[in-house]
Formats: C-alpha cells, structure tokens, sequence
C-alpha cells in the first residue's frame, strides 16, 4: 500500500471512529467541526511568512519530511520517509539528516540502522542528544551529540516471526488495539522529557497510551487504552512538555490535547486546536503551545489553552492532508514544519495578527 494512501487512511479511519459510522460525520462531528469553525472565526488570524528551506543531500531525494527539530547550535535535523533498502519487513522508510545554519548539507545520522523503518519524528532534547521516533519499527533511538547510539527503545517485529505465525502457521491478529506492555511500543509517534530527563512516548497506533520512562530507561508506567474516555486516547500522535513538567499530550482522533503531571494524573484537556497531529512548546519565560493540523493549520495557545490565533499554512501546494506532521517551537514567533504530502521543510515566521472581523 502506498503511503498516501496510509495516510488518507488514517485520517478517515479517525474521522469514523468519532463518528461511530462509515456513511459520513455524525452529528457529534458535524457539532465539533461547527464548533472550530465558529472558534476561528472569533479568533485572531496570525500573520505569517512561509519560507520552504532550499535542503539538498547529494544522492538523495529528501522524501516525506515527517519530523524536524534544532539543536542548541542552530542545526537542523529532518527525519524523513525515503530510502529503499535495509533490515526491516519490506524496505526501509527512514533517513536521518543534518544540515547547518546555513542548510548545508552535514550528514546523515544512523545509516542503515536497525531501526530505521518508517520514520515519524525527531527530537532533540537540553543536551543536544538526537532522538529519532519509528513507527514502523516499534523503535525510539537517543544517539548523542557525537552521532553515536546511546540508548534504544522497543524493539522492531521480525521478519521470521511474522512468516511463521501468520503465513506458515496462518494465525490472525484478533486484538487490533492492544493495551500494550511493558517494555514494548506498537507504532509509537514522538518523545518528550520533563526537567529531571524522565522520558515520555506517545505510543502511539496501535497501543493508545503514553508511556513514562526514568532518565536511564528504565521503565516506570503507562497510562491509556483505545477510545474516548478521560484516560483513553484515538491515534496519539505528538508530546511536548512545558518548564513545569507537565505534559501535553495530542490525542488526535479525539481532537483535543491532554495535559498531564510528571507521574502521568491527567490534569486537563484543551479543545481548541481542531485534531492535534503535533505539539511543541516554546523556549523562554513565558512559553506558548503550538499544534497543527493534517490540513495545515497552525494553532498558537498559552498553556492554559485559550487560543490565541491560527493561521493556514501550505496554501498553493497541490495538497490538503498530512501537510503538519512536525512542528518545532524555535521561538515565539518562529516556527519549524515537516509534512507527508509536499515533500518540504518549512520556516515559518509569526509577524503579528489581525483581529477578527465582527459578523
């Protein structure tokens, strides 16, 4: 199956499950989608310029530009879905890139590594360590600032094991979503830490839950199963964490964003950024939470979650699903986008807002 057809997938497939039916949104959806709309409405439009940054690998096609991140050092890295050769069911889908202030090309981290499967997001944490999240793999690996490994997480399904149980031995996966256990991830999505390096999943498909895990790795607890009650969760898709610890979690299918503590007691829950596929916070004394949706609009919130202003980005480039998959808070008014569907790294840049117009 190609990807974009994965992708519209996933996006219907939420969309139904909300809506408890396959013939269109139900009226539970119809009542969430007039509710954003009247939202935006009453809300400032930021004013944006979009930048699509000009990244060349030799040798490479930069593929589907799923996750992007800085490190201290302006560096930007771009996990993406390219590559066609590897240890994995299938080819590989992942490739790691690091260019300089300049978007010169750098190098290319982890090549042809275990892990690299169908890439979903990067991260880089206070101590500039590099931390790559693979779907397809079931995989979260920290490598340091010298490019070396130095901590994995999950471990990927084998090839051997899947022939076995379900071609020679004709088994069939009856549990779609499991509750998933400890150690393990099935499809997970992003990383966060909290001040003290305690480690957070988003895992993430398959497994509906977020996982916490101490700063050496060690597994602590995991909270949520599939579905929509308090402590359930439909596709999460993105983490972030703000100053204080708490932890923003984005449970996409839901269409809302959770806020837990460190020790993962749900706090609060945000609806105002349509369906979350990312989050991140900004750096500075007074942060704000950002999110985007598939469709490609940006969200700007205070950490309370009233919003503050959106903008629509992408406009003009031949698609309208999966066009934010990564967002990466530089600043305030300085945001970093990775999407699916146009192949690009975007710089966007918050120049102020304007109010909206009264009806």
């Amino acid at each position: 199956m190609k990807r974009s057809l994965i992708v519209v997938g996933v996006v219907l497939f939420s969309a139904a499950v909300l809506s408890g039916q396959r013939g269109g949104p139900s009226p539970e959806m119809q009542a969430a989608l007039a509710k954003q709309e009247a939202l935006e409405k009453s809300s400032p439009r930021l004013q944006i310029s979009e930048e699509v940054l000009n990244l060349v690998v030799p040798g490479h096609t930069i593929g589907e530009a799923v996750g992007v991140a800085k490190n201290s050092k302006g560096n930007l890295f771009v996990f993406t879905r390219s590559g066609n050769s590897g240890p994995v069911r299938g080819n590989t889908a992942s490739q790691l890139f690091e260019f300089g202030p300049d978007l010169k090309f750098i190098k290319m981290w982890g090549q042809d590594n275990y892990a690299a499967g169908f890439a979903h997001t990067v991260r880089v944490d206070k101590e500039d360590n590099v931390w790559m999240t693979d779907e397809g793999t079931n995989m979260v690996v920290k490598f340091n600032p010298q490019g070396n490994v130095s901590m994995v997480l999950g471990r990927k399904p084998e090839s051997l094991d899947y022939l076995e149980r379900f071609v020679e031995r004709g088994e069939k996966d009856e549990v779609r979503y499991p509750a998933g256990s400890a150690g393990t991830f099935n499809r997970p999505t992003d990383v966060a830490w909290d001040p003290q390096g305690n480690i957070f999943v988003a895992d993430g498909y398959n497994n509906s839950r977020v996982a916490k895990l101490s700063k050496n790795g060690t597994w602590v607890k995991a909270v949520g199963t599939r579905g929509a009650g308090p402590d359930q969760f439909n596709t999460v898709h993105g983490i972030a964490t703000d100053a204080k610890g708490l932890v923003y979690v984005a449970d996409r299918g839901n269409r809302r964003i959770k806020v837990y503590d460190g020790d993962l007691n749900l706090q609060k829950m945000i609806t105002s950024a349509a369906a979350p596929w990312s989050v991140c916070i900004t750096p500075g004394p007074t942060q704000y939470l950002f999110s985007g949706d598939g469709n490609g609009k940006l969200y700007k919130m205070d950490l309370q979650g009233n919003l503050l202003g959106w903008a629509q980005t992408s406009e003009g480039h031949g698609q309208s699903g999966c066009l934010i998959h990564e967002l990466h808070c530089e600043s305030e008014s300085v945001i970093y986008k990775g999407d699916c569907s146009t192949w690009t790294v975007e710089k966007i840049t918050i120049k102020g807002t304007t109010r909206p117009t009264a009806n």
